[in-house]
């Protein structure tokens, strides 16, 4: 199913080094934006309590909200939609992809948008070989799909990778402040 309204440009990516400024860096979301709660590591009752108060500063603040794993269980927590690799399940997806197999894999499995990581060095995949620049634009050219930059991005980032052809960006770090930066996530 294709979106009815735009995708969002900018994404936040929830995973537990927000630990408890997740809803202050959503707060710092501007409206329109997108969430993927991923938070995979929490006991299965805690993560669904917490996507339900996500889900309700998402509905407040007018963000499309994407939850990572099946889209039935998705629909099933009445998110906007599923992020993944599976398909079948009618609503939007997103699917993560590191090169073109995986971009190809998205695009035949009905996904909507692709995040193409890691961009840059990122403290979420520690040693990871980074894209860079060029490594992204190769990809992304090549894609059917809207691609949004993921890994180490921030505002300038994203601004530099749009002619680059890139969609938009997701982060994590960008989106808390400075302080909380420092205290949440080590190094």
């Amino acid at each position: 199913m294709r979106p009815r309204h735009p995708l969002p440009r900018l994404w936040l990516m929830t995973d537990e080094r927000l630990g408890e400024h997740l809803m202050e860096a959503i707060a710092r979301l501007p409206r329109g934006s997108g969430i993927v709660f991923r938070h995979y590591r929490l006991e299965a009752a805690a993560r669904r309590a917490l996507f339900d108060r996500v889900r309700k500063a998402a509905r407040r603040q007018r963000l499309l909200l994407l939850l990572a794993g099946t889209g039935r269980k998705a629909r099933a927590w009445h998110a906007d939609g599923s992020h993944g690799r599976g398909g079948g399940v009618r609503g939007l997806r997103s699917a993560p992809a590191h090169d073109l197999r995986e971009i190809r894999a998205a695009e035949r499995s009905g996904a909507d948008l692709v995040f193409l990581s890691p961009v840059h060095a990122t403290r979420s995949h520690p040693g990871a070989r980074a894209l860079g620049r060029i490594g992204f634009a190769r990809l992304a050219r090549q894609s059917r799909l809207p691609v949004v930059a993921l890994g180490g991005m921030d505002a300038r980032r994203g601004r530099a990778l749009a002619a680059a052809g890139a969609y938009g960006w997701a982060g994590i770090d960008a989106w808390m402040g400075q302080n909380q930066k420092r205290k949440a996530v080590p190094t």
